[in-house]
C-alpha cells in the first residue's frame, strides 16, 4: 500500500511540476563523435524544425559544368512535440561579426535570438539518412535579448542539427548559363539541440 502511494505521489508530483522546469532535463541522441558538443556543456534546449533549405544557381569553379546550386538560407520553423511553434531559423546578418551572414534562431514568444555558424558536419550513413543534409555542430557567434530583456536562447553557445531528412540540393537544373540566378526550395526536417555551459543554471 506504501508503495502505491508513494507512486500516486510521484506521479502527481511530476504531472504539476512546472513545464519550463522539466523542459531543462534535455538527453540528445547519440551523434558521430566529430559533431559532439564540446565537454562541460549541456543541452538545454530543442525544437524540430520544418522548412526549406534555400539554394541559388552560381557560377562555381568546383563544377563541371562551371556552375552549382549553392545554399543561401534556411527557412523553418522550429516547434515543440505538441507542434507548437518555439523558434523561426532564417539567414540574417549578424551584428556581432560586423554583418556577416549567419543562420539564426529567433525565439517566438520572447525574441532572444543567436546567430551560430557550422564548425564540424558529418554524413556518417551510420547516422545521417540517405538523401539528407549533414549532421552539424555548430558554434555560436552572437546572441541578444528580445526588447523586453527575453533570454530564452541566449545562454546557447553551441548548436546540434540532428535527425535530418531532405534538404538536398538538386541534381539537375542548376547546367546552363540561363540557369544562372535560379533559386529553389527543397523542403527539409531536423531536429535542433542547443547547448550552454553545464554549470549555468536553469532558464
Amino acid at each position: 500500500m506504501k508503495n502505491c502511494v508513494w507512486i500516486i505521489v510521484c506521479a502527481i508530483a511530476l504531472v504539476g511540476a512546472p513545464r519550463d522546469a522539466r523542459a531543462d532535463r534535455i538527453t540528445p541522441p547519440p551523434v558521430p563523435t566529430t559533431i559532439e558538443a564540446p565537454d562541460g556543456t549541456r543541452a538545454f534546449f530543442r525544437g524540430h524544425a520544418i522548412g526549406s533549405q534555400n539554394y541559388v544557381c552560381l557560377p562555381s569553379t568546383k563544377s563541371p559544368t562551371g556552375m552549382a546550386w549553392t545554399l543561401f538560407g534556411p527557412q523553418a520553423t522550429l516547434v515543440d512535440d505538441d507542434a507548437k511553434q518555439l523558434v523561426t531559423h532564417f539567414l540574417s546578418a549578424n551584428p556581432y561579426e560586423a554583418g556577416t551572414p549567419r543562420a539564426t534562431w529567433l525565439h517566438s514568444s520572447d525574441s532572444s535570438r543567436v546567430w551560430a555558424a557550422m564548425v564540424r558536419q558529418s554524413s556518417d550513413p551510420l547516422f545521417v539518412a540517405s538523401g539528407s543534409i549533414p549532421w552539424f555542430l555548430l558554434q555560436v557567434f552572437g546572441a541578444q535579448n528580445g526588447p523586453d530583456g527575453g533570454d530564452k536562447l541566449t545562454a546557447a553557445t553551441y548548436i546540434q542539427r540532428v535527425n535530418t531528412l531532405g534538404g538536398l540540393a538538386p541534381a539537375v537544373g542548376c547546367a546552363q548559363t540561363q540557369d544562372i540566378g535560379r533559386t529553389t526550395l527543397v523542403p527539409y526536417e531536423a531536429d535542433y539541440f542547443f547547448f550552454k555551459r553545464a554549470d549555468e543554471g536553469s532558464q
